[in-house]
């Protein structure tokens, strides 16, 4: 019963031991309770019961008793780091055991063979194990072995064959109403998704099991290990680190088991790692060798050593010396048949590399190059990277940009298994390497239209196709549902000085349910997404030069392109121009409020260095026409409009040379509906939106009650042109919850990515709209980045804090200008020349910009 209802058999099992029970009910009654303190609780509690049932178990005189009790009593030592002792009172049991019985003992002799690493030892137990479970029909004890034979299928990289025996233990499971085991199962479903490059799959299955060990209420920090395995190949390493120091506490709160305690501390250090936080990477490994060590577990104290070394490197470390480490643990991993092997190949081969060890470095990175053709995405992308160091090594630039090319290919395909944007977004981080190396030899040997086609490759790349709508989940609906609620609640109770603790805690336990609910989304069929055709985008633009601003080694380069060509520039260095503009923000945000005009010289200073520093000499070069900025992510918080030789010109800016081209080339909605909102608390009471609504014959206006946000997304889809003036809040911690403030709640950007087709044409007034998270390689996240991709072409938006009263003026030239029949960036543009000369105005006017292309 201990892993059919936890609960109920530890409470049985103490009722025997209050009834005076004979050696042999006392003896299974010990064995319960310490096998439920050994998985659930305290380790030191459930040796204490295991040694009791031993003892009891001699006294009754049965040698089958006594061997299922030394194989529970094996486990635990195990567990507690005993090693010798456990596969002692294993052997024991093996010995002592008979027929049927000692089968079992085969069973947890190969569980704690997988624990330890040891797997050819315990695929050796199972083959003894699982004839005789089946043909004693012993349905549960036979889908425990099979279960476990998958997870040391999986340890050694045999995907297909662990899937094959999780599906065989999981038919059986059912079978039975064993709600521990059943939990179990579903968790191993998730970690055989994962390990088959299934992410989404994962995480929804991983969730499904942890609901389930909920409500048995027996915690399983297996599920923990492996969850923070999968958040970590989702990009999302900070989450990945600090749930596995939440389970580390949990686990010394309750005096848990010692081998676990290691491997999170594992976990914790590839998450540090992935983080770029190398010294409390080099801390929880360094933790985690030596506990591996004292508990015997070379393949667990291997792999810790390849995360220690790699958080060294990482830390700036490089000698002769850890080329060797990194070699010694390679072999000792291709020995253990682990898949991680070329890692640790590649790693010694980039140091190898650092030091100018040439011949060193070949040697190690041919071997980690072999993985390219075989395994799970990020596998194979491991040895993608090898084989571009490989070729750089070897002065072959077609080299280098093949393997960057097929290597970008392997995560393309694996980006588009993704439905979520954020994850698809995330995701790009792990090919920056090889993004970075074609680049770098795209500038040295090729001219500057290849510099642009891998710029392009890896740029904004999540906005080359829609994220996959979220299903018709009911459970999501509910969950944004009542997040709107609270979130409601908590700025009401803000506004009138009330305490909001308990409703931020529940309106952030909804963001954490949504965000899971919308990383289980599934992508599509791999191939999705547009590829970048310079010849294309030459021939579209037309008299407008196209800016596209390229980062090599820290320095700025500057791709106009324009007239049939591109051309290259050499801008500034990327640390000063960022910096420039974070003090551009911080003027902006003084001259939105009365009484700040003296800083109007200081931020028109700033605009002179940020051209410099971003434009250089291509400043003059610009001709006549519209121009396109296309920043990396870093920069795009820049105020273009602020740059002299910008101030004048019909100007838009986008993510990526390729979205421009998508939205360039996006056909208007039929019907050319235009919906004005004006949502509440505005100091103006968005007083544009009546005047504004004169500008056209026919126009929906929502506002008062109407401002509900299911009222306002159904007719914001499809719409030709929708205005929404409304209090904008950027979240930096959680982009795709910034929100526009509606009657009902905020809309947030998961709400736009329900729509079937937003706006074409949509214009934000109101505050921070266009400012954006930058993640993965050069990604954004934020409400501009939502629209692009479902069909939006053109987007007004604000990237500062701006001045209610003065945008109104802004808006209703703008207006006139669309009616005139102008594009949105040549209506910003002489909007911005219409407002007063005062700095107010001035700031207010730079603070918006145009993104997309109609």
């Amino acid at each position: 019963m201990v892993f059919a209802a936890p609960g109920e058999a530890l409470a049985r099992a103490e009722d025997v031991l209050r009834s005076d029970p004979s050696p042999l009910d006392a003896s299974v009654a010990h064995q319960v309770i310490g096998i439920w303190q050994r998985d659930f609780g305290d380790l030191a509690v459930a040796l204490d019961h295991l040694r009791r049932a031993r003892d009891f178990a001699a006294r009754a005189d049965s040698a089958d008793r006594e061997a299922d009790v030394l194989a529970a009593l094996g486990v635990a030592l195990v567990h507690a780091g005993r090693t010798r002792q456990g596969l002692a009172a294993l052997d024991r049991g093996v010995a002592r055991g008979t027929g049927h019985t000692r089968a079992r003992v085969l069973y947890r002799r190969a569980f704690a063979g997988w624990v330890l690493g040891r797997h050819r030892e315990s695929l050796e137990d199972l083959r003894r194990a699982i004839p005789v479970l089946r043909q004693a029909d012993d349905v549960i004890w036979t889908a425990r072995a099979l279960s476990v034979r998958a997870t040391v299928h999986l340890a050694m990289g045999a995907v297909e064959r662990a899937d094959a025996d999780f599906t065989a233990a999981e038919l059986l499971w059912e079978t039975t109403g064993q709600e521990h085991d059943k939990a179990v199962a579903v968790e191993n479903r998730g970690l055989a998704a994962y390990r088959s490059g299934d992410i989404p799959a994962a995480l929804r299955l991983l969730a499904g099991a942890k609901e389930r060990y909920d409500e048995l209420g027996t915690p399983s920090f297996m599920l923990y290990i492996a969850r923070c395995d999968v958040l970590m190949a989702a990009g999302l390493a900070p989450e990945a680190l600090a749930e596995a120091d939440a389970a580390i506490v949990t686990l010394d709160r309750i005096g848990g088991q010692s081998t676990r305690k290691a491997e999170l501390l594992l976990t914790a250090a590839r998450s540090a790692l992935s983080t770029g936080d190398a010294q409390t990477a080099i801390a929880r490994a360094a933790v985690a060798v030596r506990l591996f060590s004292g508990q015997r577990r070379s393949w667990w104290e291997t792999h810790a050593r390849l995360v220690l070394i790699e958080a060294r490197v990482a830390g700036g470390a490089a000698s002769g010396r850890l080329v060797q480490d990194a070699s010694a643990v390679a072999d000792k991993l291709a020995s253990f048949g682990a898949p991680a092997a070329p890692e640790a190949s590649l790693l010694a081969g980039r140091i190898a590399l650092a030091l100018g060890w040439t011949a060193d470095a070949e040697r190690h990175l041919a071997v980690a190059a072999r993985s390219r053709h075989v395994g799970p995405p990020l596998a194979r992308m491991t040895g993608w990277a090898a084989q571009a160091l490989r070729a750089r090594a070897a002065g072959s630039r077609r080299g280098v940009l093949e393997a960057c090319r097929r290597g970008l290919d392997v995560l393309d395909d694996h980006r588009m298994t993704l439905g979520a944007s954020e994850l698809r977004a995330r995701a790009t981080a792990q090919g920056a390497e090889l993004a970075a190396l074609a680049q770098q030899a795209s500038l040295a040997h090729g001219g500057p239209r290849r510099l642009l086609e891998w710029s392009e490759r890896w740029r904004a790349t999540v906005l080359s196709a829609p994220p996959t709508r979220p299903p018709a989940d009911p459970g999501l609906l509910a969950s944004l549902t009542a997040f709107r609620e609270i979130a409601s609640r908590a700025e009401d109770a803000r506004r009138q000085g009330r305490p909001v603790p308990a409703l931020e805690r529940e309106q952030r336990r909804l963001e954490r349910e949504i965000r899971s609910r919308t990383h289980h989304i599934g992508g599509g069929a791999p191939g999705g997404g547009d590829r970048f055709d310079p010849v294309r985008l030459l021939d579209r633009l037309g008299e407008a030069r196209l800016v596209e601003l390229a980062v090599l080694d820290g320095r700025v380069h500057i791709l106009l392109c324009g007239q049939g060509r591109v051309r290259r520039f050499e801008g500034g260095l990327l640390a000063e121009a960022a910096a420039e503009a974070e003090h551009v923000q911080a003027g902006l945000r003084r001259l939105a409020h009365p009484g700040a005009e003296g800083r109007l010289a200081v931020v028109e200073a700033a605009g002179r260095r940020l051209e410099e520093l971003l434009l250089g000499a291509a400043a003059d070069q610009l001709g006549s026409g519209p121009v396109v900025i296309v920043p990396p992510s870093t920069l795009h918080r820049v105020p273009w409009a602020l740059l002299p030789s910008l101030r004048e010109r019909v100007l838009s800016v986008s993510p990526s040379a390729g979205s421009w081209l998508r939205a360039r080339e996006t056909e208007p909605p039929p019907g050319g509906r235009h919906v004005l909102v004006r949502g509440p608390g505005l100091a103006t009471e968005g007083a544009e939106v009546p005047e504004v609504a004169g500008h056209y014959a026919t126009a929906t206006i929502l506002e008062h009650d109407d401002v509900q946000v299911p009222r306002v997304l159904e007719e914001l889809d499809g719409a030709a042109l929708a205005h929404i003036a409304a209090h904008g809040t950027f979240r930096a911690d959680s982009p795709l919850f910034s929100s526009l403030r509606m009657a009902d709640g905020p809309l947030i950007v998961h709400d736009f990515e329900r729509l079937a087709r937003s706006p074409y044409r949509i214009i934000l007034s109101s505050c921070d709209t266009a400012r954006l998270a930058t993640v993965g390689a050069d990604e954004l996240l934020g409400l501009v980045t939502a629209l692009l991709p479902l069909g939006t072409a053109g987007v007004v938006a604000s990237s500062a804090p701006v001045n209610d009263a003065a945008v109104v003026p802004l808006m209703l030239a703008l207006h006139k200008g669309l009616g005139a029949g102008l594009s949105l960036a040549e209506a910003l543009r002489d909007a911005r020349s219409a407002l007063p000369g005062d700095a107010l105005h001035q700031a207010t006017g730079w603070a918006f910009a145009a993104f997309g292309a109609a």
